[in-house]
C-alpha cells in the first residue's frame, strides 16, 4: 500500500506522515528529504543555485523512483509536487490513497511566518504580504490538491486526530 500526502507548505504533511507510518508500521519518506539526500543539497540551495525548473524536474524523478518501489510506504510530498508536470496523474495511477491536508489560510500564515527562512518561495516576502501570497497560491494549487483521493479538513485538529481520520479511509 502506498499512501501519499498533499498539501500546502506547513500543512503538516511530514508530521502527519511520520505518525501515520508509525501507526501502520510502514516506512515514512519525506520527498523533500529524499531529494536533498539524492542531490546532496538542501532545497533552498537547489532553488538558489539551480532554479525552480531544475528542482521540479528532479522532484518528478525522485517522486517516480519512490512510488515505483515495491514496499509499502507513507510519502509526504512537497507543497508544489502535485502541481507540476504529470506528477498528480502519476500518483493517481499509483495509488487511490492520496490525501489533501486542507488548512485555512490564517493557520498556514501563522505556521509559515515562524519558518520563513526555510521556505524558498516565501523567504523574501514581508510578513504583511504572506496572507495574500498564500491565498493566491492556494487558489492556483487547489485545482490539483482537490484531486486527491480524499480531502481532510485539518482546521484545529492535532496530527493524531488527522491520522485517526485517515486510517479508516485507507483502501
Amino acid at each position: 500500500m502506498k499512501i501519499v500526502l498533499f498539501g500546502y507548505m506547513a500543512s503538516g504533511k511530514s508530521t502527519v506522515g511520520k505518525l501515520l507510518a508509525q501507526a501502520l508500521k510502514m516506512p515514512f519518506i519525506d520527498l523533500d528529504a529524499e531529494i536533498e539526500q539524492q542531490l546532496e543539497a538542501n532545497i533552498p540551495q537547489l532553488f538558489n543555485e539551480k532554479g525552480e525548473l531544475y528542482f521540479r524536474r528532479k522532484e518528478s524523478e525522485v517522486l517516480r523512483s519512490v512510488l515505483q518501489r515495491t514496499t509499502d510506504l507513507v510519502l509526504s510530498t512537497g507543497g508544489g509536487t502535485p502541481c507540476y508536470g504529470d506528477n498528480l496523474d502519476f500518483v493517481k495511477k499509483t495509488t487511490a490513497n492520496s490525501f489533501y491536508l486542507n488548512l485555512p489560510i490564517a493557520e498556514l500564515v501563522l505556521r509559515i511566518s515562524n519558518e520563513k527562512n526555510q521556505r524558498p518561495l516565501v523567504a523574501d516576502l514581508a510578513e504583511d504580504d504572506l496572507p495574500e501570497f498564500i491565498g493566491k497560491h492556494l487558489f492556483e494549487r487547489n485545482l490539483y490538491y482537490n484531486q486527491a483521493g480524499h480531502i481532510i479538513d485539518c482546521k484545529n485538529k492535532t496530527a493524531e486526530e488527522i491520522v485517526a481520520t485517515i486510517v479508516p479511509l485507507l483502501i
